[in-house]
């Protein structure tokens, strides 16, 4: 039996189910069954529980510049579930240091620590800075950090800033950049999307078109189409400085956007040439932020560069007041603790 961990950061389509990554084996081929085990505990559990899409697998950090080890599991609803490591949930990340500030890995959050997160699955360094707290709850600004700074040039994927993706019924022009997880945005305004308000709206049809258009995406990151990623957004200038966001998540619309999609989307916005760079107005300029609105609020965003040109590079971007609340703890009663084979090797020197 393995102990479980819940917290729910606000603005998530699901709350993350923390699993004790040292007790786990870490081969995906190894480790899969197991999670098995655990999405059917938590069937059994109900309660809401089985809506669980988001599983982090945490452990204190044996890296001496980070406090927590973290990496990521998409669960991918079905008869039989599957599982998509390809890439990471900011959500789940807050939601991670909140369960490890429950577990004692790292001193009680109060204002202004901050927790470093080392993001196993694509290399992501997270500070987690603690805006306020309470008992269960608490506020954090992420930090995503990128030392030394990043080449723009280097986060396109596709032709450059833009690239025309031909799926089934169609083509568009879209970006497709990477910064913290794969994204590819579009301009809503070239699928018939006249405002925000439309945009918005559960378009069962807008829905399926964009799934099509990620699927297309996909092979531009050589990601296989039937998982997670890439991420999609579509996107509508909403005022000067603002982006109005309607994004997928795993398996319908995301209620907001992925913390990990404001994140790419503010870094996008510094880009010339991209879609996001074309809608957020004064927001595309150096130093200023980007706020984001969505059927589910606003999110403001801060990106530094040195510039919008290709050459220019990215150092840090940053979203504040994100939520996160601990629900619980539970017991997984089909999972059973895994012996690495290095500890059993290091057990018997």
């Amino acid at each position: 039996m393995i102990r479980a961990h819940i917290a729910y950061a606000k603005g998530s389509p699901s709350p993350t189910l923390a699993l004790p990554a040292d007790e786990l084996p870490e081969r995906p081929e190894e480790l899969e069954p197991l999670l098995r085990e655990a999405v059917r505990d938590l069937v059994e559990y109900g309660g809401g529980l089985e809506r669980i899409t988001k599983i982090a697998l945490i452990a204190p950090s044996t890296h001496p510049l980070f406090d927590i080890d973290y990496r990521f599991v998409q669960v991918m609803p079905g008869p039989e579930p599957r599982f998509d490591f390809h890439g990471s949930c900011g959500h789940s990340v807050l939601a991670s240091v909140t369960t490890a500030a429950r577990l004692g890995w790292v001193h009680r959050l109060a204002p202004g620590q901050r927790v470093r997160v080392n993001v196993l699955n694509n290399g992501d360094h997270v500070v987690c800075e603690v805006d306020d707290c309470e008992r269960d709850r608490a506020t954090f600004t992420a930090h995503f950090m990128h030392h030394p700074a990043v080449c723009l040039d280097t986060l396109t994927h596709g032709d450059g800033p833009t690239t025309s993706l031909v799926y089934e019924d169609g083509s568009i022009t879209a970006s497709c950049v990477s910064v913290s997880n794969p994204y590819v945005f579009v301009n809503a305004a070239d699928l018939g999307v006249r405002d925000a308000d439309e945009l918005f709206t559960d378009d069962p049809e807008l829905f399926e078109v964009l799934q099509r258009i990620r699927s297309a995406a996909a092979d531009v990151y050589r990601l296989p189409r039937g998982g997670a990623f890439p991420k999609i957004a579509a996107l509508l200038a909403d005022g000067e400085g603002t982006i109005a966001a309607r994004a997928i998540s795993v398996p319908t619309w995301h209620p907001t956007i992925a913390l990990t999609g404001a994140v790419c989307l503010g870094a996008a916005s510094k880009m010339a040439g991209t879609v996001p760079y074309a809608l957020a107005g004064a927001a595309a300029a150096p130093g200023e932020p980007l706020t984001i609105r969505t059927a589910g609020g606003t999110t403001v965003v801060r990106a530094a560069v040195t510039g919008n040109t290709p050459a220019d590079s990215l150092a840090w971007v940053s979203v504040a007041q994100k939520s996160v609340e601990f629900t619980g703890s539970l017991t997984l009663e089909r999972l059973r603790p895994h012996v690495r084979k290095e500890a059993l090797s290091y057990a018997h020197r």
